[in-house]
């Protein structure tokens, strides 16, 4: 039967496919879906990074080491060195005495302040709709970064307890 295009008149009626009411079956055979490509040394390396992955292994990481600094912070602190009525600038003084606390605080500041950017920075990135927007909030959320990881590493390096 011949088939008029521009009326469509005596065309048969589309049979549904997959999606359309039927799936694939006896008459109706499955989509071809072609098998990934081979690399090889022709092929072209993924300009893609894995930053997201390293990005979120390290929150997992860091979150346990913070849980673990923490607490041990809270216990070594307030219960087994005499609480909160103790601690003040001498006290402080003391412990950044030792290059042991140093690190301690050195690490907790430095996975804290790390650990946060990075789940900001996840925020932006999902809620922050424009381009120009996302680069602004992540330029001051990498400043202010910077700047307390910097502030605070100087301060602990360089304490001075004879200030008078």
């Amino acid at each position: 039967m011949p088939t008029d295009v521009t009326s469509g008149a005596g065309r048969a009626p589309a049979e549904p496919g997959p999606g359309r009411g039927r799936g694939p079956g006896p008459g109706h055979p499955a989509p071809l879906v072609e098998p990934p490509r081979q690399r090889t040394t022709r092929t072209p390396r993924s300009t893609r990074g894995n930053f997201e992955m390293y990005g979120w292994l390290f929150m997992r990481v860091s979150g346990v080491v913070l849980v673990l600094l923490v607490l041990g912070h809270l216990l070594i602190q307030l219960m087994l060195d005499g609480g909160v009525s103790r601690i003040g600038f001498a006290f402080v003084a003391g412990r950044w005495a030792s290059p042991w606390w140093q690190v301690w605080d050195l690490l907790m500041l430095w996975l804290a302040m790390l650990h946060g950017s990075n789940g900001l920075r996840t925020v932006i990135n999902d809620y922050a709709e424009h381009t120009a927007t996302r680069l602004w909030l992540k330029a001051l959320l990498y400043t202010a970064t910077a700047f307390t990881v910097l502030l605070g590493t100087l301060v602990i390096f360089t304490f001075d307890p004879d200030i008078t």
